[in-house]
């Protein structure tokens, strides 16, 4: 009876018991350590335990009398926690060993579980922490539960003034936003508020979010608008510098001696001593805006501005605000203070209209008369400004054309036409080539840091049987090209580094033309995909094969997002 009741307790423990005698067989085991161990009693009562029980330690323990607590052991896929107690006589010998153990298997995983957990917290942390936009996150009932560091930069509210609270704690003027989306679970866009104790103005975007379908609360994104004004102004002054740069070139930049190519230089060497203007005729691409630099350096304007615009580039409306310049409140969004035209700033320098032909009907007429009158009226004024501008203008359109089309003020095309020099296209004069190439490679030379020496003969008969409907920018695309393909320690620019001009003898291959810094690091682009999938993805083999370090090739990776 005793014994039974003794194998009832034993079996109802939740612990694991097994026991071996001085003898080291097994003389009793429960059920839950058969569970754990996946044997069966019958299979293992009055065995040895050393070779019937995996990685035990009883053996060890019957022999050195020394008890082991909460050892972590191993056996198969489980992970249990054990302990090894001797049973000593009265005369301290050991006449049995017990091991009472459990299985941890799920807790161990639940804590990896949680610690995982942490470092996601942390690292989700540290990301929201490190944008530079304020980031609010309000739960179900529009309360903020977090806030990142660029929240307090922007509201002057630190996490303990707001956590926990209504997300109207915030807001100096307008309504909460969260409580909002809260509401109607819908996203709300470029919402105006201000927040904090300085009423700040700002932007704010509040999306909800829903995990598994259920609404979970929202995260607001907040954008100072005191910030992005600077950076419109910042890049506005950016823009009006790049068009103030100092005229660059001189005629001795302009490579060839063809008798085309010299009567154009002659012609422009002769009115930059006077005061007229200039209309440069020809295709895109065959340097229109390198002559106006030249007519402008060899001037008595060269030390004064020379501002080169764009027709094509800008709107009707901004052009004409652009030129002409504007009063404070000529129209919405008029620039506190007004603005200066170019026009105007151009007094007694050089104004450069590169693609006059695509300029607006309604300017057009404007311009006519400043042209007339020498006079500017800023947008809004009353009072014209008397200015002494020199202009220079191009096109590769047909003027003609639009003045029978009637897109084109036949009195302004007269007033243009004045001096009309017309640079040949590179079809025309292709006996330039050679000279042209030196000067393009000195340039591509200093523009990316290489040492191209110059260009084979054969890569060169290419060239000159080419037709170029790019003219000297495409033939500048290609010379930046082929430099891509050569190895670093190259110098001469051989016939297969030259990338493919299709058939060259038919003269009808067309190449993409377009700014060469682009067109460059879009086929940088391209080569690098390319010989990372040929390289199967390894990055040193790849870095070793484009003949770069492996750190450019890291930064390039990142730069066209790469995987």
């Amino acid at each position: 009876m005793k014994e039974h009741l003794f194998e009832e307790i034993v079996n109802a423990l939740v612990e694991a018991v097994l026991v071996v005698d001085s003898s080291g067989k097994i003389i009793l085991i429960n059920n839950e350590a058969c569970r754990i161990l996946g044997l069966k009693k019958e299979d293992v009562i009055g065995k040895p335990v050393l070779g019937t029980i995996p990685n035990t330690r009883l053996h060890i323990v019957l022999k050195t009398g020394e008890p082991e607590y909460d050892k972590i052991q191993n056996l198969d896929q489980k992970t249990i926690v054990t302990s090894r107690i001797p049973l000593k006589s009265s005369d301290g010998s050991v006449y049995a060993v017990m091991a009472v153990f459990r299985d941890i298997t799920t807790v161990q995983k639940l804590a990896e579980e949680v610690t995982n957990l942490k470092e996601i917290e942390a690292l989700l942390t540290a990301i929201i922490d490190s944008t530079h936009d304020a980031i609010s996150v309000a739960d179900e009932k529009g309360r903020i539960v977090l806030v990142n560091k660029a929240y307090t930069r922007i509201t002057g509210m630190s996490p303990k003034d707001v956590i926990g609270k209504l997300a109207t704690v915030d807001i100096a003027e307008g309504s909460s936003l969260h409580i909002e989306v809260a509401r109607t679970q819908q996203p709300i866009y470029n919402a105006r508020l201000k927040v904090g104790p300085a009423r700040k103005e700002v932007i704010v975007n509040v999306t909800p979010l829903f995990v598994r379908g259920e609404f979970k609360g929202s995260v607001g994104v907040i954008h100072d608008i005191s910030e992005i004004e600077k950076l419109a102004s910042e890049l506005e002054d950016a823009r009006r510098m790049l068009r103030h740069v100092k005229a660059r070139y001189t005629f001795d930049d302009i490579a060839g001696s063809s008798p085309k190519l010299r009567v154009a230089v002659e012609q422009a060497k002769r009115v930059a001593k006077t005061r007229m203007t200039v209309l440069l005729r020809g295709p895109s691409g065959t340097g229109k805006e390198l002559f106006a630099h030249a007519i402008h350096n060899a001037s008595d304007r060269a030390n004064n501005s020379f501002i080169s615009v764009n027709c094509a580039a800008l709107p009707e409306s901004i052009l004409e605000s652009e030129l002409f310049g504007y009063k404070e409140g000529a129209f919405t969004g008029a620039k506190k203070g007004g603005k200066k035209g170019l026009l105007i700033e151009a007094d007694k320098g050089t104004l450069f209209l590169d693609e006059i032909g695509k300029m607006d009907i309604t300017i057009q007429s404007k311009f006519l008369r400043f042209l007339q009158d020498k006079e500017v009226t800023p947008l809004g004024a009353t009072k014209p400004i008397k200015v002494d501008v020199r202009v220079i203008a191009a096109t590769n359109l047909d003027l003609e054309r639009l003045v029978e089309e009637g897109k084109f003020l036949a009195d302004l095309y007269y007033r243009l036409n004045v001096v009309p020099i017309v640079i040949p296209p590179l079809s025309e004069h292709r006996e330039d080539i050679p000279e042209i190439v030196k000067v393009v490679l000195m340039k591509l030379n200093q523009e990316y840091g290489r040492l191209v020496e110059g260009i084979e003969e054969d890569a060169l008969r290419v060239l000159m049987s080419y037709s170029w409907p790019g003219n000297v920018r495409e033939l500048e695309n290609v010379l930046g090209r082929s430099m891509i393909n050569m190895e670093p320690h190259e110098r001469i620019i051989r016939k297969e580094h030259l990338p493919e001009l299709g058939q060259v003898k038919t003269h009808s291959t067309i190449i993409r033309t377009g700014k060469l810094s682009e067109l460059m690091a879009e086929y940088e682009e391209k080569l690098i995909r390319e010989t990372l999938k040929k390289c199967s993805g390894n990055k040193t083999k790849a870095a070793r094969e484009l003949g770069i370090s492996i750190r450019t090739l890291y930064y390039k990776l990142e730069r066209y997002g790469i995987e």
